[in-house]
């Protein structure tokens, strides 16, 4: 159901408020260029500091200005299953398309908590449904065969996947088949996840460079194999500016830097170290994006 570059857009702020005028522009630049669908308010969307007040509204939002051209998947997941459920609810009637669900961090689940946590949401919420694994962030290693077990859910329909093990990949997507859509979460290994059966990527660098992220998963689709190779390895040292520091601080100043948005974040998220920031200049300056 959702395939391709698809954007885990960051959530502009100016004076602590959300800057709703830069946020329309920043899905329109997306749309311009070629991406395939829109995620708010996920990771890269700070949604772990937004209010409830404030990730009801960007999702509102996001909705409205999309107006059903690419869709739009809600980050909704919490460490608490009823606020999952919440949000997922207000994701649904405001018309997103989706919800992206994150395993439930800090609190770090069982392999039969997680299956019954992703159960309840369902049971509760009539939504396609995309589950987002990344350990590295959540402490918690949501497995394949977990995956596989919660295939029966008929609103189940993707995995991003940023366990950063082709191996681990590779298994879901032997196990799940044609049941699920495994998007990657890593723009590191967008290729060769697209040469084991994923379907496209939630990507950061598309925040800065869509049309690059998009050529390569449309190369792909249309057999272009040694293209999509090639775009991978040219874009390479662009994903690794996007992760100079925790993310979404490099992705959120490479935007300020290209006069986009402010570079605003909000605590505990910080400017980045003068170091860092002259290695993102110039990386930037390579790409031509300042």
């Amino acid at each position: 159901m959702f395939k391709g570059s698809i954007v885990a857009i960051v959530t502009p702020f100016k004076n602590g408020e959300i800057d709703e005028g830069r946020l329309k522009e920043l899905i329109e630049f997306q749309i311009a260029n070629g991406t395939d669908g829109i995620v708010p308010c996920g990771t890269t969307g700070e949604s772990a500091t937004l209010t409830y007040e404030e990730h009801h509204r960007v999702i509102d939002f996001t909705v409205e200005v999309v107006d059903g051209r690419i869709p739009v998947i809600a980050g909704t997941g919490s460490n608490s299953t009823a606020e999952s459920i919440s949000l997922t609810k207000h994701a649904k009637a405001a018309g997103a398309d989706g919800a992206l669900l994150i395993t439930p961090y800090y609190n770090r689940p069982t392999q039969k908590g997680l299956i019954a946590h992703f159960r309840a949401v369902a049971k509760a919420v009539e939504i396609p449904m995309v589950i987002y694994n990344v350990p590295s962030r959540t402490g918690v290693n949501m497995l394949p065969e977990t995956i596989a077990e919660l295939s029966d859910i008929p609103q189940l329909v993707g995995v991003k996947e940023a366990s950063g093990s082709l191996q681990q990949i590779t298994e879901l997507i032997t196990l799940c088949g044609d049941r699920i859509n495994v998007l990657s979460g890593d723009d590191f290994i967008v290729m060769p996840i697209l040469s084991v059966g994923g379907k496209g990527v939630i990507s950061v660098v598309a925040n800065v460079a869509p049309s690059l992220m998009a050529n390569l998963v449309d190369a792909f689709e249309a057999g272009e194999f040694m293209r999509a190779s090639q775009i991978q390895r040219d874009i390479f040292p662009l994903c690794q500016a996007m992760f100079l520091e925790t993310n979404p601080i490099p992705v959120k100043t490479a935007l300020a830097l290209m006069g986009k948005m402010d570079g605003e974040l909000r605590l505990p998220l910080v400017g980045m170290a003068e170091g860092n920031l002259k290695k993102l200049k110039e990386i930037l300056a390579r790409y031509k994006l300042i």
